[in-house]
């Protein structure tokens, strides 16, 4: 399996107030580089799925994709963008991997585990789990079902990530929790309010994750 990364960061921020959370400022640096740092190594190419000017992720040096689907179609939409990129644009691609951009710890071997977890079936989705949750914003997806999504979200009067994943073979990845200092931390800990913020500053203070 080939794989690109695709971040997911146009997510509307309504608990944070709105605007761009990627680029809010962590340790020194936009949230969204710490999320790059993470999956770059893990995949063959890269690009963020964001909406509206694409100038503001500029200084990423990345492919800006927009949403095929008008308004707000959620994750499902950012999927199908970055299918549509990889057939277009990296055409040795077999898969797409998603992560989200307000989610700076996740793991850095979930690439690997996500892959391990589709014993060698090509065509399974995998989502990523922790502490009895699934998580379907980070995923291991076959560009080979990209015209079924397609088709789907064209249909469909619901654009929620589980519903299509269970038409299709699936499965989930497991991951353990962080251990630190101020106790154990979910690798998918995501940054929806300020408190949020604060409490992943002082994660990164705790232990390198």
């Amino acid at each position: 399996m080939k794989c690109a990364g695709i971040i997911l960061a146009g997510g509307q921020s309504r608990r944070m107030g709105g605007g761009d959370k990627g680029l809010l400022p962590l340790s020194g640096q936009p949230m969204l580089a710490h999320v790059i740092t993470r999956l770059r190594p893990q995949v063959e190419a890269l690009a963020l799925n964001a909406n509206g000017d694409p100038q503001r992720f500029s200084e990423f040096s990345l492919p800006v994709i927009a949403d095929p689907i008008e308004g707000f179609a959620g994750p499902l939409s950012g999927v199908l963008a970055g299918m549509n990129w990889a057939v277009l644009e990296q055409p040795d691609i077999t898969h797409i991997v998603t992560a989200a951009g307000d989610t700076p710890f996740f793991p850095k071997d979930l690439v690997e585990h996500l892959i391990a977890a589709a014993n060698k079936n090509a065509q399974c989705v995998i989502l990523a789990g922790s502490d009895g949750h699934r998580h379907p914003v980070f995923g291991l997806w076959p560009v080979a079902l990209r015209n079924d999504l397609a088709t789907w979200m064209a249909e469909t009067e619901t654009y929620k990530v589980l519903a299509w994943v269970q038409r299709h073979d699936n499965a989930v990845a497991e991951f353990p929790l962080h251990d630190t200092i101020s106790g154990r931390v979910d690798p998918f800990f995501n940054v929806n309010t300020r408190e949020d913020l604060n409490a992943a500053e002082t994660y990164l203070q705790d232990l390198s994750l």
